[in-house]
């Protein structure tokens, strides 16, 4: 049975502590590639803070209700890379992704799924954007001062 093809609108979720230490995880699926939180909707009509909500909870088994969430009204409009196409329907090739960023405690506990993540890491803000693969996820993190709350 074919898998359902995603749909090109996303979310990005910078979780941080209030100390700006910024959780990345590591792709199982390619090497080097480190990120925040990201993940399609599963269906047109589910808001993007439940979006968020329900990817965080699958990548880190962080509850979002333990911390922050914060819409921080950005939109990043890119390129699906090719290697990720046969995911979506044909003649579709850019994703939408919302923004958002999530503040924890500092020694919130994090439980990948292994299915899609192999290790994580709490870096300094700016260290976690040096680390980003994606541009836009770099981007992000380098906002997150001017989003605190």
């Amino acid at each position: 049975m074919q898998r359902p093809f995603k749909i090109p609108q996303s979310v990005l979720v910078v979780i941080h502590t209030p100390a700006l230490d910024v959780l990345l995880i590591h792709r199982a699926d390619s090497p080097g590639f480190w990120q925040s939180v990201t993940g399609s909707k599963d269906h047109e009509d589910e808001a993007f803070a439940q979006t968020a909500a329900r990817e965080v909870m699958e990548e880190t088994a962080i509850d979002v209700t333990t911390g922050q969430l914060s819409d921080w009204d950005l939109e990043n409009v890119y390129d699906i890379y090719p290697h990720y196409l046969h995911r979506y329907a044909p003649g579709i090739t850019r994703n939408r992704e919302h923004v958002f960023g999530l503040r924890v405690p500092a020694g919130t506990p994090v439980t990948l799924n292994p299915r899609e993540h192999t290790a994580y890491q709490w870096l300094p803000w700016r260290e976690a954007a040096d680390t980003c693969f994606s541009p836009s996820n770099a981007e992000a993190i380098l906002m997150l001062p001017e989003f605190q709350t």
